[in-house]
């Protein structure tokens, strides 16, 4: 396992109460409500986050990479949205805790991965998606700063290899939406990141 990773779990703990804070935030009206990736509304955000952890321990668990897309917008949060989450994202963590987890190797839908780049690659789904849920239902967007500079120093180690990866030029696009440009004089390293996977 790559050095780079050696705290993942960590990591991948702090992207999800990351985005348990926002999740709590959201008022019943906000359901609805449009996030900033275009295909999801707030509800189907939070679903596409709970359902991903739960594909993930599948991966981990021996499952395919095309029982992982077949599963990947079915409902995980059979009404409680917020405690279906909470619960996928520690079943996720105790899963890759598991010895051994973080070397076996996943059939991921981008290629072959580690436990732990896999994980690394959940981990920075969440913090992503914690923004997007921040600025849709108007939640504070500022993300842990020890969060934001492990995931923007480890993009290239955390997408290497893959089929698709947000830091390839030419890239299909089809999980990573393009980065915005141009960058803004002076910008923050967390306005960098989001810039560099699309926001």
């Amino acid at each position: 396992m790559s050095r780079r990773f050696a705290d993942i779990i960590d990591l991948y703990l702090l992207s999800g109460s990351e985005f348990t804070r926002r999740l709590r935030a959201v008022r019943p009206e906000q359901w609805p409500a449009p996030t900033p990736c275009p295909e999801w509304d707030v509800h189907s955000l939070v679903n596409h986050m709970t359902r991903g952890n739960l594909g993930y321990v599948a991966l981990l668990n021996g499952g395919s990479a095309a029982e992982f897309l077949r599963l990947r917008d079915s409902d995980a949060l059979h009404g409680d949205p917020v405690c279906a989450y909470v619960r996928s994202m520690r079943e996720c963590a105790a899963a890759f805790g598991a010895p051994g987890a973080l070397d076996r190797i996943l059939d991921h839908p981008l290629g072959s991965v580690t436990g732990a780049q896999g994980l690394a690659m959940r981990t920075t789904d969440a913090a992503i998606h914690s923004w997007d849920l921040a600025r849709a239902v108007n939640a504070p967007e500022e993300l842990d700063p020890r969060l934001v500079a492990w995931v923007e120093d480890n993009l290239v180690e955390t997408y290497a290899g893959l089929a698709e990866s947000p830091m390839t030029v030419g890239t299909s696009h089809r999980y990573f939406a393009a980065p915005a440009a141009p960058p803004l004089a002076g910008e923050s390293r967390q306005a960098r990141l989001l810039r560099l996977m699309g926001r």
